[in-house]
Formats: structure tokens, sequence, C-alpha cells
């Protein structure tokens, strides 16, 4: 069997591969079962495999690069063009197979075990930040149904309840100053299991060279460096630093039609906790630019002036993205120019 490119539809128990050759006629159909999978492909000749990009991709293309097989990941944006006919798992394969020799296509890079590693432990801390936020505004809701309206943020509301849950002449009930505690004492142990994910963040970002090295551009620290490291892995695959912000969603979207180019707002593609982790380290290089003069900080105050802060820490982000593959791709540190 000269199969030469293989597409392969992940599932959780149940696998399809549609196989074609040098020629592009479809000679292999077949329904694998989970457990089966890697002893098929060990038989099969060295290949091109075509696979959609979601949960387990990375897990199976290393898996089957160690036989000897050149895995491709595609965002399932990119396949859906190539389907014919009507929604099921053959068809799906094919698409996969069709897709993955086009020579314009582009492919998402498989992610090695400490990259995953990284991101495990930013979506666990994520997870718990949000579950934060969740306590905090279910919290600041009933209050304010109770005329006792809270400043917005996490440290307003550590600050606030307290003094509420002491003062007996606001008219809370003993039943809602309970609830009250309880979602206080939620907040507060939550407030601790992130510290620790934030120590082994600080860790680790102290042991990896290319996170010592993300460390030395403005903006970026132990949690960002981790989550750049976890997210990107190798920055050679991207050419340039305008591609890298591209990939994280901090570019323009474009609109273009009869000559007429048109820009709009930032696309958010790619990975949209690492896009926030940028956005939120610009958004204090922005805040501390006004007491520098560094030709950076200068660069921040024409823009802020020009097109507002919100404009100017958006296009700081990309900065740090571009910035990034540069540490990244020449292993070097950040080195500020200040003239």
């Amino acid at each position: 069997m000269n199969v030469t490119t293989v597409g392969l539809d992940l599932a959780k128990l149940v696998f399809h591969v549609v196989g074609v050759d040098g020629h592009g006629k479809v000679i292999l159909r077949k329904r694998l079962k989970r457990a089966s999978v890697l002893c098929y492909f060990a038989n099969l000749p060295a290949c091109m495999i075509g696979l959609e990009a979601c949960g387990g991709a990375h897990y199976w293309a290393r898996e089957l690069r160690r036989l000897g097989h050149q895995p491709r990941l595609i965002h399932a944006r990119f396949v859906t063009p190539y389907r014919r006919g009507e929604k099921n798992d053959y068809n799906d394969a094919a698409a996969l197979c069709e897709a993955v020799v086009q020579p314009q296509m582009r492919f998402v890079p498989v992610k090695t075990e400490a990259q995953q590693d990284l991101q495990a432990v930013h979506r666990l801390r994520d997870g718990l930040v949000r579950q934060r936020t969740a306590a905090v505004n279910r919290a600041r809701g009933l209050l304010a149904e109770r005329g006792l309206v809270l400043a917005r943020g996490i440290t307003a509301f550590r600050r606030a309840v307290p003094g509420l849950l002491e003062d007996a002449d606001n008219a809370l009930s003993d039943l809602f100053r309970e609830l009250l505690a309880e979602v206080y004492a939620e907040v507060v142990g939550l407030d601790g299991q992130i510290a620790v994910y934030d120590k082994r963040l600080a860790r680790i970002a102290a042991d990896d060279s290319a996170c010592r090295r993300l460390q030395s551009i403005p903006g970026i620290g132990p949690v960002g460096a981790t989550a750049l490291v976890g997210s990107v892995g190798d920055a050679s695959t991207f050419r340039n630093g305008r591609q890298l912000a591209a990939w994280v969603g901090l570019v323009p979207r474009q609109y273009s039609t009869g000559g007429r180019p048109r820009l709009m707002g930032i696309s958010k593609r790619g990975d949209k906790h690492l896009r926030t982790l940028l956005i939120h380290g610009a958004r204090a290089v922005v805040r501390h630019a006004a007491g520098k003069d560094d030709r950076l900080s200068r660069w921040i105050r024409q823009l802020q002036a020009a097109r507002g802060t919100n404009v100017a820490t958006v296009a700081v982000a990309n900065k740090l993205a571009r910035m990034a593959w540069v540490v990244l791709s020449r292993g070097e540190v950040y080195r500020p120019t200040e003239a």
C-alpha cells in the first residue's frame, strides 16, 4: 500500500483514517479504536499525517512523530473549506488529507510535554482567578440589592467586607452576614491557592533561561514569561515578530475590497490567555511611561496623546510580542534604546 498522505480524524474512542497515494487517489479508508491507533500507524510506511488542532492533538502528533511519520496540526478554521459533502468523520479525515498538502497552509506547532505542563499550571491558575472573580461579583450583586454598592475590583472587596460584617447599623440580617462571611472566606482561600501557583510559576521562570530573558522586557514578569514559553515554544517557527503578534491576535482585522484597504479592531485570534497577559503587562508599561524619558516611553506618551490610553495599551502589547519574538528566536536579552 503506497500511502503518502493521511488524514486522521481524532476522537475520544473511535478514529477515522483516509489515505491517498502520490496521485491523490483515495486508497485507504479505515475506522480505528483508540487502543489500536498507534499499532496501526507503526505498521504503515512513513507518511505525512494531517490532524485537526484539538484536544489531544499534540499528544498524538508526538506519538506519530516517534513512529517516523510527519504529523501536521491544522486549525479547524482552515480545514472546513476542504470538506466535501455533509459533515461526517470520513469527510473530515478526507478534508484533512487534502488540506495538509496545500503549499500555503499554516500549521500549528506541536507542543512538547514541558510546554503542556506549563500550560496546565496556567489553566489551573486561570480557573482559580475566574472562580474568585465570580465569587466577588456574586457578593457585590447581592450587596447592591440591599443598598450597599461596593467599588469594582478584588482589592476593594477585601477592604470593604470586614467592615460590613462588623457594622451593626447596616441592616444586614444575621443569615446574610453568615453568607457574606462564607463568600469572603472563599475569596481569601482562593487568594491563597492563586499565590501558590504564582510561586510555582516564579520558580519555573527562575530556572528557565528563556523565561529569564523574557523577564528583561518591560511589562513581562514570571507569569507572562512562562505563558509565552508554554504557548510559543520555538519562536523560529515565526518568520518575524509581526507573525507572532498576529498569531496572538494583536494585529488589526482587515476587510479590504476593490483595492481599498480597511483596518478594524484587533483580530483577537490565538491564545486568549496569553493575549490578556500581554495587554495587562502593556497597561503597566503605559502607566509608568509618564515618569520616564527613554525612547519607548516617549513613543507611548505620543501615542497616548494622539489615540488614547486603550489604543496605546494594545499597541504596546503588540510591541511586547515582537520583543518576545526577538528574545526567544535570537537568545538575547532585551536592550532598551535610550536615545
